[in-house]
Order: structure tokens, then sequence, then C-alpha cells
């Protein structure tokens, strides 16, 4: 008797183990809803069309909203962590919400990609943010595109309006240090709100300051706000906006207003223009017609192939941390982060990901191009 209890002891042991590890669950909080809602959907959207199943290990993903909102992202990884007990989490899309998440990552040593582009969410890799990685290009990255395209054109001063939260300030920090750097006198900064429904006093300051340029730092559908209210008061200078806006809903809010502005994107965004030689041509073609198959031609959108690539890292690294671990442990947790860390010659939808200890992004050059809204659309730029 005592031995058939102990077998029975034994088998609903491994039962249990069995079933506790049956699967690796993927946490993703998004911003669906709220003023980052035109960038939260195709994230959200994409993430029905990730892997499935990775080296024969089934993969549950758990997705919430966080309606663009900092309180509700930590209250979302604190759910995955704490009663999800998820072994990786994807998220935020905002910059606001990806930093008030690493902490919580970082205690729960649980791995996090990002889908925000501040490289704050990344830099320096510390003892907190070793566990954090994310998808989209640096704004330095990107800001270094639009200054090599300012003094190609002729442009000796630039004004600044950005949002007023980690997203514009970090652009701002990263733009005028670059900006000094070649010559650029940045000669006016101004701030908003996402949620502003005004901006005219400050964009009378630019104006008033007569820039060859003025650049927006903004994200989503509130960057159309400065831009048109630009054009309302006539300003004649060229506008640049930041990568934040690749998306049809801005060019749907800002209509043609936004005409003729420049920005850097990823090579998704104009896949279809690039030479066959580009390397991510192909890679970047994968995702659109995955996305457009399900949701329509033309439905596409920058922010939705950043979730994209988040799967492409997970395809990469979850086969290596398969070999030390099984799902649903720490160990598990653990060598998926070494995994991530060592991720090598990823092709994703935006570039190829090229992970080091010192480097939680990945991309090169090989990640941007500048891109020109031309008859509301966008146009690879020369």
């Amino acid at each position: 008797m005592k031995f058939n209890k102990a077998l029975l002891a034994a088998i609903g042991l491994a039962f249990s183990v069995g079933a506790a590890h049956a699967q690796i669950k993927v946490g993703v909080t998004v911003s669906a809803t709220g003023p980052a809602a035109s960038l939260g959907i195709p994230e959200r959207n994409t993430a029905d069309l990730m892997p499935k199943e990775i080296a024969g290990q089934a993969i549950q993903y758990i997705v919430l909203d966080d309606a663009s909102d900092t309180t509700s992202a930590v209250k979302n990884i604190r759910r995955f962590v704490d009663e999800d007990r998820v072994d990786v989490v994807l998220g935020s899309t905002t910059t606001p919400n990806s930093l008030a998440m690493i902490e919580v990552a970082a205690e729960s040593r649980t791995p996090m990609i990002s889908w925000a582009a501040s490289s704050r969410i990344v830099e320096p890799v510390d003892d907190v943010r070793r566990w954090v990685f994310k998808t989209p290009q640096n704004d330095q990255h990107m800001a270094t595109a639009i200054i090599e395209h300012m003094t190609n054109h002729g442009i000796k001063t630039v004004g600044f309006i950005g949002f007023a939260d980690a997203y514009g300030e970090g652009w701002l920090e990263h733009f005028r240090t670059l900006a000094g750097l070649r010559g650029l006198d940045v000669v006016s900064t101004q701030q908003y709100n996402r949620t502003d429904t005004s901006v005219t006093g400050q964009v009378l300051q630019l104006i008033s300051a007569n820039p060859d340029a003025i650049l927006i730092a903004g994200s989503g559908t509130p960057a159309a706000l400065p831009q048109r209210t630009l054009v309302e008061r006539r300003y004649a200078g060229k506008i640049y906006q930041t990568h934040g806006v690749a998306n049809n809903d801005f060019l749907r809010v800002c209509g043609r207003d936004c005409e003729g502005t420049f920005l850097p994107a990823g090579p998704v965004l104009v896949a279809d223009q690039l030479p066959d030689s580009n390397p991510v041509k192909a890679s970047a073609l994968t995702y659109i017609r995955a996305y457009e198959a399900a949701h329509g031609a033309g439905s596409v959108s920058t922010f939705g192939a950043h979730a994209w690539d988040s799967g492409v890292l997970l395809e990469a690294a979850v086969p290596e941390a398969l070999k030390v671990a099984q799902p649903g442990t720490a160990e598990f947790r653990a060598a998926l982060r070494d995994a991530l860390e060592n991720v090598s010659e990823a092709a994703g939808a935006h570039g190829i990901f090229n992970m080091s200890p010192t480097d939680h992004l990945g991309l090169d050059q090989r990640a941007r191009v500048m891109v020109q809204i031309q008859n509301g659309t966008w146009k690879l730029a020369d």
C-alpha cells in the first residue's frame, strides 16, 4: 500500500509538472485604446499572427490593453508575473509605459521585449535593463538619419516641438546633441501633451524664430496637431516628423497638411519600393503579406512590424533556451534572457537583429530609410 501511494504520488507530481510546462506563456500589454491606439491596434492585430508553436513548444499569448496609461501597464505586467507566471513579456506600445514596466521585469527576472522607441528603455544595460530588450529603432538612430537629410539639403537652423514626456524629451536630448555636432542650430524648443487640443502658442513661438526646418517629435495621431497648426499659420520651411508617425491613421488625420513631410522609418514602410538587393526587403514583405492577408491591402503599419519582430526574436531564442530548462521555471526565463542577448542575424520586418551583452536592440543602418509623404502616401526619399 505504501508503494502504491508513493507511485501514485510520483505519477501525480510528474503529471502536474508536465502540465505546468505544456506551453510557453507570453504576456502582451498593448495600448489598443487611448491616445496611442493608432499604434497599439496594429500591434494587437499582429499578436494574432505571431508564432503559435516554436521548436515543438506551444505558445500561449495573454493579451491585455493598458489604454495608453502607465499605471495600467504596470498593473498588467504585475498580473503577468504574479498570477499568470509568464515566461516573457511583450510591450508596451509607448515609451512612458515601457519605462514604467522595466523595474517589474527585473524584479521578477522575467525577460521583456518592448515595442517602444526610446533608447532609455535598454540603455545602459545595467542590472535592471539586462532583462529588457526592444525592437523599434532607437531615437538617436533615427535622429542621425534626419540630421543627415537636413544637412544634405542646406538646412542651418531648426525648431523643435515634442511630447512633454519621455519620448519627446529623449528625442530633444539626442537631436540637440547630434545637431550640434553637425553644425545645426536649434533655435527654439517647445513641448505639448499627447492629449492637448491646441498648440497655437508653441507654434507661434517656433515661427517667430524663423527656422529653416521644424522637427515634430510625437507619435501616432497626436503628432498631427502641430503639423496642421504649422500649415494653418503658413510656415514655409521644411517639416520633419519622427518614425513615431509611420502609420496610415496619421496620414488620415493629418490629410493634406502633411504633404511633403520627411521622416525616417523602418524599411517595412516602403518595402515594395526597395531594390531587391536590400537585405531587409524579403523579411519585410513576409510580414506585409501576413498582415494584409488578415486585414486587407494597405492596412500594414510599422508599429505592427515591431510586434512581429519580437516574434522573430522569440523564434531565434526559444530553441536555445529549451536546451537549458523547461518553460514555467526561473531557469527557463534566465535561459531565454541569455538566448535573446545572443541572437545573431535574425531577419525581421524592420532590420537584421544582432544582440549582445551591451546592445539589447541589435539593429544597424539597415533598419532605416528616409521617407517623404507624397500624394497622401509614403515614398522612398532620394
